[in-house]
């Protein structure tokens, strides 16, 4: 009896012990409308706090975040803390529509989560339209306080977000696209830190520079807030030892060059192992959507001090790396196949749940009497499994499932495609048109979910960035041509998979995913494209609760939007 009185004493120490560790942050973020110059230009853009990017959250593993946001501007707007798990608080989720009706001008909407079981880097960003272009900031998640890394611990930090930046609005240039049902006019540069660097004009003075010492080992946390491209990203002169990604620590492995799907964050080592003062940042985006850019490259600098100079403030032409061909599928496959975990994983199963997804574009005939801006007076398109994902517009999903409110959305989302066709050869054009409609796929709680991604190549084939809200997943294994059960689940890694909650699904291949479906909740599930999720290219996972309190979302705050 007193061995049980002691270690029940000992356990509630440690529960009190880890609770008083814990913190709760609390935030206001005002969304508002700021006079931004770039490009020669001044622009007024929407930003968070008049800041862009956004503030920088900083938290531990097992803190609580209440950020209240107050809605200035004269957009609709939700927040989305990407790559959170939300465990039970989908509510807080931030997808409009989806999780909740938006925060309408003037009004406000608290977010309350608690990071639990993550460490490392995530992101911030509107949900709503293409308001993310401008509205979005960086999550560092540092160890619990009685922890550390499981490295060396860096002598700084920094985070590197990669963006595009419109010179115009991007709302009008979203709406006119929608209008004509054309694809989205290209953005006019990339930034980093929300500065396009000194190979745009009128940008020479604003580049990002980051100080570092020779010798030192900094932590540099890219993040890929572009809306429409995946980007290459290479330091001149160094290698990077990729330690995290999605804010989960990886296997260490060196490389001289990133690729970050739009949504997807890395974390790296890097060693100012080079002479100062300066070296120089790259990025190049890699197979941009469907408007067939050409190379274009952005670079901002790592400022090397030194004590020693004899002219301070000298200024020496910084070098610049060789990066990858735009369209170099080879080097980006090498780079997303050498992710591993750190340790052996307890891959979950057996499976409960075998999915099969088509995920590509499409077009849609124009209406009747009406000039449409596709190819061939069509309007272009995209879906999963033929379905076109249609937003409702008087109650959100979960809104609508918890109350138990009928005809906002159903739940046949079908398995598997409902046609079978050669998914990445030449594809009938009377598949070309998809279906459009407001569907989810149920799920049981605790059901392990195995899903195949598989890309097409109707109309055009392209790398889809696919995000699951409120799940990291196992990236099993990824190939290309069309996934083929008999063989393909031969090169499954069962071993040491990658943790990541968005996966490169590869131009005209495939990608399998493994998860358990332990969150109770409405979850979305797109391309992070936010062209291709414009056109439809999304579905949605409602995950039924489970046995008790502790297996069931949780009550909606006071608070939440109504339509």
């Amino acid at each position: 009896m007193e061995k049980c009185m002691l270690s029940c004493f000992i356990l509630l120490l440690s529960l009190l012990f880890s609770h008083s560790i814990a913190k709760t942050h609390y935030h206001d973020f005002v969304v508002q409308k700021t006079p931004v110059k770039r490009l020669c230009k001044t622009h007024d853009i929407i930003t968070v706090n008049g800041m862009f990017p956004g503030p920088t959250l900083e938290v531990n593993n097992g803190d609580t975040l209440v950020v209240n946001v107050k809605n200035q501007a004269e957009y609709n707007v939700t927040i989305h803390w990407h790559g959170v798990r939300q465990i039970r608080t989908g509510w807080a989720d931030g997808p409009e529509f989806v999780t909740q009706c938006p925060i309408r001008p003037g009004g406000s909407y608290t977010y309350r989560f608690t990071i639990q079981g993550q460490e490392g880097t995530l992101w911030w960003h509107a949900h709503s339209s293409w308001l993310r272009a401008t509205v979005y900031g960086a999550i560092v998640i540092h160890p619990r306080e009685d922890s550390s890394y499981p490295f060396t611990k860096p002598e700084r930090e920094a985070p590197i977000l990669l963006g595009e930046w419109w010179d115009a609005n991007p709302i009008d240039v979203v709406r006119q696209a929608t209008k004509t049902g054309a694809a989205p006019n290209t953005s006019d540069a990339f930034t980093i830190n929300g500065q396009p660097g000194d190979l745009y004009k009128c940008s020479g003075k604003d580049t990002t520079i980051i100080p570092v010492a020779p010798g030192e080992t900094n932590l540099l946390r890219f993040i890929n807030a572009a809306l429409n491209n995946e980007l290459f990203v290479s330091i001149a002169g160094h290698t990077m030892t990729v330690v995290g990604a999605d804010a989960s620590y990886t296997k260490p492995f060196t490389t001289s060059v990133l690729m970050l799907g739009p949504g997807q964050t890395t974390d790296v080592l890097v060693t100012a192992d080079q002479p100062p003062p300066a070296t120089t940042s790259v990025a190049r985006i890699l197979l941009p959507a469907l408007q067939g850019v050409p190379s274009t490259e952005h670079h901002n600098h790592l400022d090397y001090t030194c004590s020693c100079s004899s002219k301070p403030g000298l200024s020496i032409p910084p070098s610049l790396p060789t990066l990858p061909a735009f369209n170099d599928t080879n080097t980006a496959t090498k780079f997303t196949t050498s992710f591993r975990s750190p340790k052996k994983v307890d891959i979950p199963s057996p499976v409960d749940e075998n999915l099969f997804f088509t995920v590509g574009l499409g077009l849609f005939n124009c209406p009747p009497g009406k000039t449409c801006g596709g190819p061939n007076n069509t309007r272009f398109g995209a879906s999963v499994n033929n379905i076109s994902f249609v937003l409702p517009s008087t109650f959100s999903i979960l809104q609508a499932h918890h109350q138990g409110v009928p005809g906002v959305f159903s739940t046949d989302f079908p398995a598997n495609p409902p046609v079978q066709f050669d998914y990445t050869g030449n594809v009938s054009r009377s598949l070309w048109q998809p279906d459009q409609s407001t569907k989810v796929y149920k799920l049981k709680f605790g059901s392990v979910v195995q899903l195949v991604l598989q890309g097409t190549s109707i109309f055009a084939a392209e790398n889809h960035p696919i995000h699951i809200h409120g799940y990291d997943f196992y990236i099993l294994a990824e190939g290309f041509g069309n996934f083929d059960a008999s063989k393909d689940t031969n090169k499954f890694n069962l071993v040491d998979p990658p943790l990541r909650n968005t996966v490169a699904v590869p131009v005209n291949g495939w990608a399998v995913i493994r998860f358990v479906a332990d969150n109770p909740g409405v979850w979305l599930m797109h391309c992070h494209l936010d062209v291709h999720i414009t056109w439809g290219l999304a579905m949605a996972f409602l995950v039924e609760d489970g046995v008790g309190e502790l297996e069931a979302l949780e009550a909606p705050p006071e608070d939440l939007p109504l339509c």
